[in-house]
């Protein structure tokens, strides 16, 4: 742990994560922008002025998002094949731009979330002491 994250605590009151990272937000002050593209995180939020490279999400998100809407979409899937049984085409037009549109929608909050959790866990990369 370093220094810093104790005089953050003394600084700023811990903010919940899943609020602020779901938003979008500075996971220190909750009022910054997390991100300056899609899911380009910046490295200094406007606000408080915390510095951003700590973040490293990785593909935590996109793990998630796989499991998260493979489950929904496969299971809604299988309810339609097996009570309505309707062709391939329409599964095709219904099930393949739902997939996306919740995979592209679930990507930002998820990574404001991963990136939020690393904050108040004092996550950082990890380094052998020689």
């Amino acid at each position: 742990m370093s220094e810093e994250s104790h005089e953050d605590q003394a600084l700023y009151p811990p903010l919940n994560p899943l609020r602020t990272g779901w938003k979008g937000r500075c996971p220190r002050c909750g009022q910054g922008k997390l991100f300056k593209g899609f899911i380009t995180p910046v490295e200094r939020c406007s606000n408080c002025g915390l510095d951003m490279r700590f973040s490293d999400a990785g593909d935590g998100p996109a793990v998630f998002i796989i499991m998260i809407v493979g489950f929904l979409i496969v299971g809604a899937a299988l309810a339609v094949e097996f009570t309505l049984t309707p062709p391939i085409w329409v599964h095709m037009i219904i099930w393949l731009p739902l997939t996306i549109i919740l995979a592209i929608g679930l990507l930002r909050p998820l990574k404001g979330l991963m990136i939020a959790q690393q904050y108040k866990h004092s996550a950082r990369e990890g380094r052998i002491d020689e």
